[in-house]
């Protein structure tokens, strides 16, 4: 038998984005969603819950409804917990990011972001939890590969000319939609030509996160149109 999988929490404002990041979780092995929270007050209350805790690692955004997220890391440490804490947020301010190192965060992930992106915070993050897991001592060795493993020299490669930034934001776009999209549906929704659009949904399909298929009954040319992958 494997080691149990990492129980995870996703806190986030938006229900869109809190739904999207907890099915990325699931879209991963080694991890384990057990709690989805709103705001601070629902994430607290996951804590206190025999159902949900312990929790292991929190998904949190930084802008909630009712709180802000160092917040509620601070009200998290004053229970005696100390979870292991990856920021996903759109805050950029730099006193935000060294206040949340400072509160033991162990990574920092900018929305808007992809799959891929995600993929690669959190295996970092399982590879630095397992090297450490089940320790109560440890040598410099196993301390240099797990703070190493949060720091992967490889970086996610695009094709040329293609912005991490704009795939992030097509990538979003694209996952918010309740029914497929064509490049022209996407292209008015982003404020952006039809070929750029297109490129990025392309790349999108090749990689797995979004499938393509002919748009049946369309007048005309016949038109492509994309969805969001799911598990």
């Amino acid at each position: 038998m494997g080691p149990a999988p990492i129980r995870v929490l996703v806190v986030d404002d938006e229900p869109i984005a809190l739904a999207a990041h907890a099915d990325y979780v699931r879209r991963l092995d080694g991890f384990e969603v057990v709690a989805e929270a709103h705001g601070m007050g629902a994430a607290l209350a996951a804590f206190n819950d025999p159902a949900t805790s312990p929790i292991q690692l929190i998904l949190l955004d930084m802008n909630l409804t009712d709180g802000h997220g160092l917040d509620l890391l601070r009200r998290i440490h004053g229970l005696g917990l100390v979870p292991d804490v990856v920021a996903i947020t759109a805050v950029r301010d730099m006193q935000v990011v060294r206040s949340a190192i400072a509160l033991g965060i162990t990574a920092y992930l900018i929305k808007p972001f992809t799959f891929a992106a995600f993929r690669e915070k959190l295996e970092s993050y399982r590879a630095y939890h397992d090297v450490l897991a089940d320790r109560t001592h440890t040598s410099q060795d196993a301390i240099d590969r797990a703070l190493s493993a949060l720091r992967p020299t490889g970086k996610l490669q695009l094709p040329k000319g293609m912005l991490p930034q704009t795939l992030g934001a097509v990538a979003d776009w694209l996952r918010a939609q309740t029914m497929p999209a064509s490049a022209t549906e996407a292209a008015a929704g982003l404020a952006m030509s039809r070929v750029t659009a297109r490129r990025y949904l392309d790349h999108l399909a090749e990689t797995g996160s979004a499938v393509k298929a002919p748009r049946h009954g369309s007048p005309g040319r016949p038109e492509l149109e994309f969805r969001w992958s799911r598990p």
